[in-house]
């Protein structure tokens, strides 16, 4: 954003000066007509000059890309950083290697946590990092009222943080229905985008009809909740931009290839939204979400459109987006247009990335008001027992494949008057427990689905207030597993007869880890080894981000929080007994 023409530039598209880098023998994705064609790529000072012709100046450094295809950098539109367990700079280190160059983070989930030092954090952490990290101000922090927070971002706070150079507006509108009833907080926020001349995402699952008309209304560009190509199509014929979607746990993006067409791809974009470092490393990033819709029909070309143009174009980043003069030299070389893998990565018109390999990792910026918060009352096991009245009871039903869960009844077994693990069903025992300002709150519910035989796990990262999220079949268990993340501060841990079975730390707000992504994804690796063989947890969920969504109170239908079970079609609390 901060790169203008220069005379040197000028200079260079003329052929009176030596261009700083030349990519030569190579096809050039042209993301404005919608095909490849051959030349030769000149950059001055970071920026695009134009396409070499014969005779040229010889440049100070020229690649020859022998004949391979070279896309202009991939832009995610959407994503939560927190969600790779990564600090920013790890992050970037992550996904710079798969072609991505910009990212749209909205740091909420820090910022549940820490307020706005944890935006303060994550500019400072992603500055000197070699991905171009933008970010909107979270909206909605707490997501609902309907929870215990670390931090409360009103529109005073929101005022103060929206005018910084590298935030771009305000993020995902999860309250809907503030939205909807005209809440006069919700208003106020908006209006501030507005008056900043800022963008508003969206967040608006299953919302149709009357109801996304007012939405969209009130200015609201985008959304990355659709899961069926009716939602998609809804969405784009009220101007709003759709985000497939495809991360570790929500994979929307099949599904919604189904609605996007020729005429409508232009208001498409690709995200990871929340995506684990196993899948970034294993998968790719941005790139894979482009591979998958190539799998199911779309051209190559348009792929590209959508990873890179559509994203640029929808938030205002003018500067980046395309292989043109002008504009940022952030691009990739491939030498195939359906695995898309990046073999040399070029951000500003410097080379970062190699074979999948960042060149020079990161340096990681001391995380400044953002420690781990793991702050409870003294829980002993009789508090981990769950007293029921009746046997018939409320059950969370896990949905594979998404974050959306099923209301579930079931007769379950009592001792006692409480709850008692029955090895025949798959029915476990969960619980929020508020771990910020040590209230004692404690929220209990029973799910199913998750396939846990025996033992317990436990996260204090759970979306979006990030409180403690346990789940398992014994209170010895669960109450072993949260001590564990009280001596560790923060993290994920995972308890089997009483010991602990593995661990991994999260310093940072009790989400992020500091050490480097191959660290991290070693650790989580073995980690879901462990989950999956020795606990049992289902193949088809991964057992970590499933359970720390099972905590939102945005995204329907019962979810958990630590003031009690939730059902969000009615906004309201439900008992566990039928």
């Amino acid at each position: 954003m901060k790169n203008r023409p220069t005379h040197n530039l000028i200079d260079v598209a003329m052929g009176r000066e030596r261009a700083d880098l030349c990519i030569s023998n190579v096809q050039i994705a042209d993301v404005f007509n919608g095909e490849f064609f051959t030349s030769s790529v000149l950059v001055k000072d970071g920026l695009i000059a134009g396409f070499a012709p014969d005779g040229s100046p010889e440049a100070l450094i020229t690649v020859d890309a022998e004949g391979s295809y070279l896309l202009p950098g991939f832009i995610d539109s959407h994503v939560h950083i927190e969600s790779s367990h990564c600090s920013p700079t790890a992050f970037s280190d992550a996904v710079v290697p798969h072609g991505t160059t910009t990212v749209i983070a909205d740091p909420h989930e820090i910022c549940n946590v820490s307020g706005l030092a944890g935006l303060d954090y994550m500019i400072a952490s992603s500055e000197n990092a070699s991905l171009e990290v933008f970010f909107m101000v979270p909206s909605c922090v707490p997501a609902t009222d309907f929870e215990h927070a670390g931090a409360v971002l009103n529109s005073e706070k929101i005022e103060h943080a929206i005018g910084h150079e590298r935030v771009l507006g305000l993020g995902e509108m999860m309250n809907f229905p503030g939205v909807l009833n005209g809440d006069e907080e919700v208003l106020r926020k908006l209006a501030i985008a507005q008056r900043e001349g800022k963008l508003v995402d969206g967040h608006a699952p299953g919302l149709l009809g009357q109801a996304l008309d007012a939405y969209s209304a009130a200015g609201i560009i985008s959304d990355h909740e659709s899961e069926t190509p009716d939602e998609l199509k809804e969405r784009i014929r009220r101007g709003m931009y759709v985000m497939l979607r495809q991360g570790s746990a929500c994979q929307n993006l099949s599904a919604l290839m189904k609605g996007v067409t020729k005429d409508n791809m232009r208001f498409c974009l690709f995200c990871t939204d929340d995506k684990q470092p196993h899948s970034i490393l294993e998968e790719g990033h941005i790139n894979y979400n482009a591979r998958l819709a190539i799998a199911a029909g779309l051209a190559p070309i348009d792929a590209v459109r959508i990873a890179s143009l559509n994203a640029a174009t929808c938030y205002g980043l003018h500067d980046r987006g395309a292989i043109a003069p002008g504009r940022r030299a952030d691009f990739f070389l491939t030498r195939d247009l359906f695995e898309l893998s990046a073999e040399r990565v070029f951000i500003a018109g410097v080379e970062v990335a190699r074979d999948r390999r960042i060149l020079e990792p990161s340096i990681p910026v001391e995380p400044k008001g953002v420690g781990s918060s793991v702050q409870f009352k003294p829980l002993g096991e009789k508090q981990f027992e769950l007293p029921l009245k009746s046997s018939r009871v409320r059950v969370i039903d896990i949905i594979p494949g998404g974050v959306v869960t099923a209301q579930g009844e079931a007769e379950v077994t009592l001792r006692n008057g409480s709850w008692v693990h029955d090895p025949t069903q798959d029915i476990l025992l969960l619980s929020v427990i508020e771990r910020h300002h040590a209230t004692g709150y404690m929220g209990k519910a029973l799910i199913r689905g998750y396939g846990m035989s025996h033992g317990a796990i436990a996260t204090t990262i759970a979306h979006d207030s990030h409180n403690i999220i346990v789940i398992g079949d014994t209170a010895e268990d669960m109450h072993t597993a949260v001590a564990s993340l009280k001596t560790i501060g923060g993290g994920i841990t995972m308890v089997k007869n009483g010991k602990v079975l593995a661990s991994l730390a999260h310093p940072i707000a009790g989400l992020m880890s500091d050490s480097p992504v191959s660290t991290v994804h070693e650790q989580l690796s073995r980690m879901h080894e462990i989950a999956h063989t020795e606990l049992t947890v289902s193949q088809a969920i991964d057992p970590f981000m499933t359970l720390s969504f099972m905590a939102l109170p945005v995204i329907p239908t019962y979810k958990l929080t630590d003031m009690g079970l939730f059902d969000v079609t009615s906004f309201s609390f439900v008992p566990l007994e039928l």
